[in-house]
């Protein structure tokens, strides 16, 4: 049996992105420095596939791979306005998997909290409920529709509107650490950790408000490298422990018992 019935899956848009292979900034058989298609199908094809085992899943995705709000204010643009420009490079991402996923044969929506009725549905929150009660994935973009929140907040409040039973949040690491894996090859890996327990050790599993978020509505964070193959279907559907749980000393054992 399934852990989870509805699942928010919050992806950062680096994950979509190309690595890099040393070559002129650019195009590389199909591969790009900002949008990776090789790796959106990978993705599309997990996703799909947990669709398919009967998970209700809607989806955050960032905008990361494109541009930074907080970067681009470095640049002298007005901080509103940076992000606002983040925003739409989060629509981008979210076209760019509607597509790879509805060739997989899964329904998607894509909906957006700033208007453009020419690619996206506007966010209604019953509207969201609707399509995900029909089976179909539901991409939530242009973040929260107002600058100064970031895409965790975006997942953390639309993981909250739409009742779901775990938020997954996809990074290139394995799960929470004690420090940085990638500056101290010694950093701890934990398992699981209460909401208390993160907060108290400043572990920053994600911005302050999300996390807040999450823990007043009792959402379990699962914290996973999304960039390891087949990682979200062992998760969520075969029930493997990946990666880190985050609950509240409560919600994760009532959800292992539903395996």
């Amino acid at each position: 049996m399934l852990r989870y019935k509805r699942v928010l899956l919050k992806l950062s848009g680096e994950v979509l992105a190309g690595k890099g292979d040393g070559e002129e900034e650019g195009k590389k058989d199909g591969k790009s420095s900002i949008l990776d298609f090789e790796a959106v199908r990978r993705l599309g094809g997990e996703i799909a596939a947990v669709r398919k085992a009967g998970i209700e899943l809607s989806m955050v995705v960032g905008g990361g791979n494109l541009l930074r709000g907080k970067e681009i204010e470095k640049l002298g643009i007005e901080r509103a306005q940076a992000d606002y420009m983040g925003m739409l490079g989060t629509v981008i991402n979210a076209l760019a998997l509607q597509c790879v996923l509805e060739q997989s044969g899964i329904e998607t929506r894509v909906l957006t909290a700033i208007e453009m009725r020419s690619v996206a549905e506007p966010y209604i929150r019953r509207r969201a409920l609707r399509h995900i009660e029909k089976g179909r994935i539901v991409i939530f973009a242009a973040g929260t529709g107002s600058p100064y929140f970031s895409t965790d907040t975006t997942a953390a409040l639309r993981a909250a509107e739409m009742n779901v039973d775990c938020m997954v949040k996809g990074t290139k690491v394995d799960g929470v650490y004690d420090d940085d894996p990638n500056k101290n090859p010694a950093a701890r890996l934990f398992p699981e950790v209460s909401y208390r327990e993160a907060l108290s050790r400043n572990l920053r599993v994600m911005d302050g408000s999300a996390f807040s978020l999450c823990m007043e509505n009792h959402i379990p964070i699962l914290v996973i490298n999304i960039e390891k193959r087949d990682n979200l279907v062992s998760a969520l559907v075969n029930g493997e422990r990946i990666g880190t749980i985050v609950h509240d000393g409560t919600a994760y054992d009532g959800a292992a018992q539903k395996a």
